[in-house]
């Protein structure tokens, strides 16, 4: 057994400057609660210089920032913002903007993100679930929606990827999609966020890993795995990462932290010393990929 101790690019995290009041579900639209935990220890400005701190000594050389919830109206003052933060300090190399896909004016809001050069891809949220507390969406069929998927010809076309959010029983649906959209390269979230956590429902999200790694234009993150099992170990983590890595082979894989919302189960290093230690068995250069090279490729850093 060799835990890895290479370079890390973090494949998913956030940052947000709160004074402008540009984002509402931390705002003015604030539950509560939500499927990772209680948001209120989330209302504070997470800057650069916060995550640095808290990847501090994990030898985190690139990152890859996604899209915070900023108010849709105006996405790209949230790229522009960030392409600032990585021109003065070098992250995050990689930034996945938010973009309402189905805007009629899409285009010419892509050409707004696309004015900053770290821009890679676009994330869209489709996360429904019968119980409103896992839903961040309002239809179950948004996947399905001609205007919704004309988007997705558009950042096809402009040579962007898609990062896409769902909950594990919407996989069948992602495949799909992917089916549709061969030329399109989907990094599916969080693991494809195993909500259901009994029995069936994590038989039914191992199914859908199938259906999604059939596609081979599909890769998963592996990030946030507390979101839905907040008291985690080790051992419960084991088995969802091990059912990916069978699933997709480890070279569609990467980890990804999910800070800060991720810190509100644990710090940076114990979330990754445990993905360290599940995959110390594979050989040194199969953990390298999915700790830093197959970030690195996908996107393009």
């Amino acid at each position: 057994m060799a835990l890895y101790r290479g370079p890390i690019v973090d494949a998913h995290h956030h940052l947000w400057d709160l004074s402008g009041g540009a984002y509402p579900w931390l705002g003015v639209e604030r539950r509560p609660e939500m499927v990772f935990g209680a948001t209120a220890p989330l209302v504070r400005d997470y800057l650069l210089d916060d995550y640095l701190a808290d990847t501090a000594g994990q030898d985190v050389v690139k990152s890859v920032h996604v899209e915070a919830g900023y108010d849709p109206a105006r996405g790209w003052e949230e790229t522009r913002w960030l392409q600032s933060v990585a021109d003065r300090h070098g992250y995050p190399q990689g930034i996945v903007a938010g973009a309402p896909l189905r805007d009629p004016d899409l285009r010419a809001i892509l050409a707004r993100h696309r004015a900053h050069p770290n821009l890679r891809g676009v994330r869209a949220i489709a996360s429904w679930h019968d119980d409103p507390r896992f839903r961040f969406v309002d239809r179950a069929d948004l996947m399905d929606d001609p205007a919704w998927r004309r988007g997705l010809a558009i950042l096809r076309d402009h040579g962007l990827s898609l990062d896409l959010m769902v909950n594990g029983g919407q996989l069948g649906d992602v495949g799909r999609l992917a089916a549709a959209y061969p030329d399109l390269t989907i990094i599916v979230n969080h693991a494809g966020s195993p909500v259901d956590r009994d029995a069936a429902g994590l038989t039914k999200w191992r199914a859908g890993l199938a259906q999604i790694a059939a596609e081979p234009n599909v890769a998963i993150k592996l990030s946030d795995l507390a979101a839905y099992d907040h008291d985690w170990t080790v051992e419960s983590y084991r088995p969802i990462v091990q059912s990916i890595l069978d699933a997709f082979g480890p070279a569609r894989c990467m980890f990804g932290s999910d800070f800060p919302v991720a810190g509100l189960h644990g710090s940076f290093a114990r979330h990754f010393d445990a993905f360290r230690e599940i995959v110390s068995e594979l050989p040194p250069a199969t953990q390298r990929g999915l700790f830093h090279d197959n970030a690195t490729r996908l996107y393009r850093l």
